[in-house]
């Protein structure tokens, strides 16, 4: 059993392993041969059946070959295209305009509120593979509760994008060397309601994403530097937690690299201090973890910071660029 993750149960004997991991009443099997392959022993406890090479999963698309696995909702998006009625939608180059700036709109025209609900759920479960939408759908979610007609402007944009790009995906290369980093990033004072930050963060596991995130911040931030400390914390907790996961499966990792692009938040700079002493201490834990040796903050430059197609929307060449570190077409 796994000691981070219960669902999960390995088998390894001889240099060959066995990996089961449990979805409530969905078992993948996996593993490096057949040779530990462990069906017909279960199926004898309990009553199953086997669908044969893993497929689809949970509305997910699974490819496998020789050079890799590539996950993709390609069928799903087709759907929900035509479940909405935007099949037939312009196409357009990027979800959302960077001239956007959404707010609660009160002096706009209402809009029915259960079917605007159902398109940003809809929308949601998209983004487990489609983390080019991460920002946009979230930002939207946001007005559920009162949507106004240029809240469903900004949802049918996301539509007529995924009309122009409905066939990317997460593609995991069997050939990428394993090491773990993250990137994070903030927006601040982003929201025009409110006034709170939004945090962005990404992990990928050597060139492939495999986390990401695009979250409000729950206080409001005093200064771009709290605001950048608070999203660097939770992508260091995010890392360590993913280290300790993937140790079930063997894999060990030094010091984990944390790419910021906030020479702030550098434990050497003489200002952190100052800037960061109002802190709310939980946040600190990122400096002692840098402290301990368990993550190495690495400053990158704003044009590489990978965690800013999640803090706001983007002009298409840095869209693109961004997207192309964590997206392939199938």
């Amino acid at each position: 059993m796994g000691s981070v993750d219960k669902t999960l149960f390995l088998l390894s004997r001889g240099g060959d392993t066995t990996i089961v991991q449990i979805y409530v009443d969905d078992i993948i099997f996996g593993g490096s041969s057949h040779a530990l392959f462990c069906f017909e022993r279960m199926s004898r406890e309990f009553e199953m059946s086997l669908m044969g090479e893993l497929q689809f999963f949970l509305g997910l698309q699974i490819k496998q070959g020789p050079e890799g696995t590539f996950v993709h909702q390609a069928k799903y998006t087709r759907d929900i295209l035509k479940k909405f009625e935007m099949g037939d939608s312009k196409p357009i180059t990027t979800p959302m305009s960077t001239n956007t700036a959404l707010d609660a709109d009160e002096d706009g025209e209402a809009v029915d509120q259960k079917e605007f609900r159902g398109i940003i759920g809809s929308l949601l479960y998209l983004t487990a593979t489609r983390s080019d939408i991460q920002f946009a759908v979230c930002l939207c979610a946001r007005y559920q509760a009162s949507p106004r007609t240029s809240h469903r402007q900004a949802v049918k944009r996301i539509f007529r994008y995924l009309k122009f790009t409905p066939k990317l995906g997460l593609w995991y290369s069997s050939g990428s060397s394993l090491f773990l980093r993250g990137f994070s990033d903030a927006d601040h004072a982003g929201c025009r309601i409110d006034r709170k930050s939004t945090s962005s963060t990404c992990q990928l596991l050597g060139t492939s994403l495999v986390s990401w995130s695009s979250r409000k911040q729950a206080s409001v931030s005093l200064s771009t530097t709290e605001a950048e400390y608070i999203a660097a914390a939770s992508c260091c907790s995010r890392l360590l937690w993913m280290k300790a996961t993937l140790s079930d499966f063997g894999l060990r990792f030094g010091k984990i690299p944390l790419l910021v692009d906030s020479t702030s938040l550098f434990p050497k700079n003489p200002v952190l201090h100052s800037r960061t002493k109002h802190i709310d201490v939980r946040f600190h834990f990122l400096r002692d973890h840098y402290e301990k040796g368990d993550i190495d903050l690495v400053h990158v430059a704003s044009e590489n910071q990978l965690a800013d197609i999640f803090t706001k929307p983007l002009e298409f060449g840095a869209f693109v660029r961004l997207r192309g570190y964590m997206l392939e077409m199938c």
